[in-house]
């Protein structure tokens, strides 16, 4: 069994997991706010951004210095200790670093095409960079890659460090990511009018997109006994259609119920579920449909983009955090917000939570579906050590 040994992150909720749980326990958003500057025509928009100073990169890893790899020092700072603790046991060549991005340090891109910065390297957007800047940071030998298949990028990252340690061929590995606000995804995601000027409201009625947020987050993962451990993982590539997910769910049922059948778990065994709830038409539709169909309304639901916004690459790290937050200390659930527009009464009931809840089983699914049909579910546990 993999164990989840040590936990970081920072995002619009906070810089900190303390600040992170308290915003989650209040079920307020803190740093998604309105914002402009990003789109074209000078369109709004909302955005959920890092607020404070980030770390600097060395000097000897100039060549590495995006806004992105400043988060993940700022992210691993949190957990050092545990890290260097790790590599001291296991060896430089023993512990993996594996991350998931999807816009890497193209800001850092996008400025030196504007402004003719004379700074900007290739290497600082190359989408390989995160885990080459990490590793080379640590001055790790393990195996080093990065994962890019849109917002599962980071949970695939969290299951590939997993089959290393299960193979063999490492004893820890550093898994993760981190994406940053940038120009491209935010009017990408306009020019497909997915982006909502407004805050997102997954699953309410007149719900018209996502707010792109940015973070990044760290787990320490080894075979190690710990209070949580991930219990089973599904993933799937149904590949229907670019951007579309499969209008019947097709690979978003099969990633949930491969991370359920390895889990040895039944629907009913699952304390709560973060949705990917990305506030598109299609998404809420789908997801809902497939988890009612498989869960009925049993198990409380809510998505928590509404809170951090949608973080891309990082988006599966992120929710896995939350869900070991929700696990490890004594926050409600968060609930789904109607406040300014009412539940979509067309959707499938499937649980979705109005007011905040406790948990009353220590067992969380987090989903993660992605352009592609790339599929993601993680299941996180409270286990007896």
């Amino acid at each position: 069994m993999i164990y989840i040994n040590a936990v970081a992150a920072l995002n619009a909720l906070g810089n900190d997991l303390n600040s992170i749980a308290a915003s989650l326990s209040a079920n307020v958003k803190t740093a998604l706010r309105p914002d402009r500057g990003w789109l074209l025509h000078d369109k709004p928009c909302w955005t959920g951004k890092v607020d404070g100073d980030l770390p600097a990169v060395p000097a000897a890893l100039a060549a590495h210095d995006s806004r992105n790899n400043r988060l993940l020092m700022a992210a691993l700072a949190q957990i050092r200790p545990a890290v260097d603790e790790a590599i001291a046991a296991f060896g430089s060549d023993r512990v993996a670093v594996i991350l998931g991005t999807s816009t890497s340090g193209l800001d850092e891109a996008d400025r030196f095409v504007s402004q003719h910065t004379t700074s900007y390297r290739y290497v600082q957007q190359e989408l390989g960079d995160p885990s080459r800047f990490l590793a080379a940071y640590l001055q790790l030998k393990g195996p080093a890659y990065t994962i890019s298949t849109a917002c599962s990028s980071s949970a695939r990252a969290l299951i590939s460090g997993m089959r290393l340690i299960d193979a063999g061929v490492v004893d820890a590995a550093i898994v993760g990511g981190a994406d940053t606000l940038s120009r491209m995804p935010l009017n990408g995601f306009d020019g497909l009018e997915s982006l909502s000027p407004d805050c997102c409201q997954p699953f309410s009625a007149l719900r018209n997109g996502i707010s792109i947020g940015e973070a990044a987050g760290l787990m320490l993962i080894s075979t190690r006994q710990d209070s949580v451990a991930i219990l089973g993982i599904g993933e799937s590539s149904d590949a229907y259609h670019m951007s579309a997910p499969h209008p019947e769910g097709d690979g978003a049922r099969r990633a949930i119920t491969m991370a359920l059948s390895q889990a040895g778990l039944q629907p009913d065994n699952i304390g709560y579920i973060n949705l990917h709830g990305t506030a598109t038409r299609l998404n809420d539709d789908i997801e809902s449909g497939v988890v009612h169909a498989l869960f009925g309304n049993r198990v409380p639901c809510s998505s928590t983009k509404h809170l951090c916004g949608h973080t891309l690459g990082a988006a599966g790290i992120t929710e896995a955090v939350i869900c070991w937050l929700l696990l490890t200390q004594d926050i409600p659930l968060p609930a789904q917000d109607f406040s300014q527009n009412a539940w979509d009464e067309q959707l499938p009931d499937c649980g979705l939570l109005r007011e905040p809840a406790r948990l009353a089983r220590p067992v969380i699914m987090s989903n993660s579906f992605a352009f592609g049909g790339n599929n993601t579910s993680l299941i996180l546990g409270k286990v007896d050590v």
